[in-house]
């Protein structure tokens, strides 16, 4: 009856909503107004209570492995059948491989599941979780919608929509003034997925023509959404070790024109790597490439004349080791 197969359906989006959540910062301001400091949220991926744990058993805040905040964290709560979605469950539906429209396959129609997650912020003080909050909130009304690649290997996307049900705090301050403050805020978010089962191949079969129900680009008279979303993980860094070209002069901290040896092989709109500093190239002229520095929290660095520049591709992508934490590490 059974048979094996896999589309990382829920991997991808537990991968999904992390991303959300992926790129909040909060900002300190001076008694005339200027920001003096800017901290990116780091966010991971665990359950409140292993958070908690650290922050208990290292209460001293001057302990350079102390765990700082603000932080973030989201889980993966329940999986629940939802019966209002609910289709026939011997209706298939037809469609082709995404690599080629002339392979044709027979699929069951999706299943409908809801995702529970929570999302658990810890901060020191009031305003810094207030900053979070409401850069996250106006998203929901009550739902956002998530753009997801369910199955692959035939192109099959979904908007998948992410709803806010509510919200719990926390103001963790017992004991005496020498204990540390936590203030936890706990946001709860159903996310409508659905499963999809193996991908049967009919080709031999006597289907001579096939028509797809879907949307798939082009004019279209439905309106276009304010929100939209999409994820595709990619790696962060080099993996293969094979160097594109190297620097052709010293390189600061700051600057953003990088002149190389060669830039052949590094076309604009990509990522490269130097030394332990991820850069996003958004112009090529000549060997000069124009740059942003400190991409995915890597930290701007000084470079040398010599050192080894790497464009990360989907070869890197492919050597992704996946482990428990979908790539959330709050680092």
């Amino acid at each position: 009856m059974f048979e094996y197969y896999y589309h990382e359906i829920l991997r991808n989006t537990i991968v999904s909503f992390g991303t959300l959540f992926n790129n909040l910062q909060i900002k300190h301001k001076d008694e005339s107004g200027d920001d003096y400091n800017v901290i990116k949220v780091p966010l991971a991926y665990g359950p409140t209570q292993k958070f908690l744990a650290r922050l208990e058993q290292s209460p001293d805040l001057s302990k350079p492995v102390q765990m700082s905040l603000p932080r973030m964290s989201f889980e993966f709560t329940s999986l629940t059948y939802d019966t209002s979605r609910k289709v026939s469950t011997t209706q298939t539906f037809t469609t082709s491989l995404a690599s080629d429209k002339k392979a044709i396959r027979k699929v069951f129609m999706p299943v409908p599941y809801n995702m529970a997650f929570e999302l658990a912020i810890y901060t020191k003080i009031n305003d810094d979780m207030l900053q979070i909050v409401e850069q996250i909130l106006p998203y929901f009304q009550p739902h956002y919608n998530l753009s997801v690649n369910l199955v692959s290997v035939i192109g099959e996307k979904r908007d998948i929509p992410v709803i806010f049900e509510g919200i719990t705090m926390t103001d963790n301050y017992e004991g005496n003034f020498d204990t540390r403050r936590a203030l936890i805020y706990t946001l709860r978010f159903t996310a409508k997925t659905y499963l999809y089962g193996p991908v049967a191949d009919v080709s031999k079969d006597v289907i001579k023509k096939v028509t797809v129900g879907y949307t798939a680009g082009g004019q279209s008279t439905t309106q276009t959404r304010d929100l939209s979303y999409s994820v595709e993980p990619r790696a962060t860094k080099n993996y293969t070790g094979d160097a594109s070209t190297t620097l052709a002069e010293n390189l600061t901290k700051t600057e953003t024109s990088v002149e190389v040896a060669d830039a052949t092989d590094i076309p604009e709109n990509t990522y490269i790597y130097i030394g332990q500093e991820e850069m996003y190239v958004t112009k090529k002229t000549g060997n000069v490439l124009t740059v942003k520095r400190g991409q995915d929290t890597s930290i701007a660095a000084e470079h040398v004349l010599g050192e080894g520049v790497f464009k990360i591709d989907a070869a890197d992508n492919a050597l992704i080791e996946a482990g428990d934490d979908f790539g959330f590490n709050g680092l």
